[in-house]
């Protein structure tokens, strides 16, 4: 059994200083943990992700970042990202450094840490200006055919955060939808913390086999949170709350505003739950207005063991 709470998880595996992933590409992205690690108050970290939305904001804002390491800059589908662009122009509430990359690169970087390779290559930086103004964009000489490749390091963080449908008690994590790096983070980091919308039996995951994108021997622990990764969606459970990342985008332009929403929503609520009771004495029928409707995938026959 490797279930825990999400105080337990954050406790454990989160300190001051670690170099943390929460991943998830536009889907899966767990809230629920970032919130956890404002309200503990957690600092100097460095944020590792793939667009770091409307959730590194929230910590950047909080004073949890010393660092950010990132592919793309924005609230998805609305504008900027104001708590980072304070953080970065004004150095408030402190001064955060960044290291950007293209999507590819932050995936190769997963990926060469997830093999433990010392580089990885790939040609898209051979036209763009990112490897000026970021210095671990190195090019080296191809030993094929004597041309230049660029390459990038190794990204192992400290622990990474995902979030999934569903997983069964010892870890084994099973997911559909835009997954985004979420297998790549989740072999790259030293520890993995996985949360999930159901805890089911291992008959469940057996039965089918092919959607378990990540096994148990690299899970440290499971963290079973409903609605974890609200305001993003998880396919099939709940859709996004567009409303949210539009509203985000009107009262994080003011400090003072933003520096309010945290006081109520996340130090002023003791943990996801009742973030989750207040959310719904404000709107009632939200995961009504949220819910994803049915498009059932179509069976499969695996053939019986014998």
């Amino acid at each position: 059994m490797k279930v825990i709470s999400m105080k337990e998880a954050i406790s454990e595996y989160v300190q001051d200083g670690s170099t943390i992933a929460i991943e998830g590409f536009t889907a899966f992205i767990c809230f629920s943990a970032a919130h956890e690690i404002i309200r503990r108050g957690i600092k100097d970290l460095t944020l590792c992700r793939m667009t770091p939305d409307l959730i590194y904001d929230q910590m950047v804002a909080a004073g949890c970042a010393r660092k950010m390491v990132f592919s793309y800059l924005g609230n998805p589908g609305v504008g900027p990202l104001y708590c980072i662009r304070r953080a970065v122009e004004k150095g408030i509430p402190r001064e955060l450094e960044v290291e950007e990359y293209s999507h590819f690169g932050m995936n190769c970087r997963y990926m060469a840490g997830a093999a433990r390779l010392p580089f990885f290559p790939l040609r898209s930086y051979l036209g763009d200006e990112l490897s000026r103004v970021n210095p671990k964009i190195k090019f080296v000489e191809s030993p094929y055919d004597a041309k230049p490749i660029a390459v990038v390091p190794p990204l192992n963080p400290d622990v990474a955060i995902i979030h999934a449908q569903r997983a069964d008690a010892m870890g084994n994590t099973q997911a559909w939808g835009l997954l985004g790096s979420q297998k790549e983070v989740a072999f790259a980091a030293d520890h993995l913390v996985v949360v999930v919308e159901e805890i089911v039996d291992e008959s469940v995951i057996r039965s089918d086999p092919n959607r378990t994108i990540i096994p148990n021997l690299v899970v440290d622990a499971v963290v079973h949170q409903p609605y974890g990764a609200y305001p993003s969606y998880v396919q099939g459970y709940y859709d996004r709350d567009n409303e949210f990342y539009l509203n985000w985008d009107r009262l994080s332009r003011d400090e003072g505003e933003t520096r309010a929403w945290l006081d109520e929503w996340v130090h002023g609520v003791k943990d996801w739950e009742e973030y989750l009771e207040k959310l719904q004495e404000q709107e009632p029928d939200i995961w009504q207005r949220l819910s994803p409707g049915e498009a059932y995938s179509e069976p499969v026959n695996y053939g019986e063991y014998k």
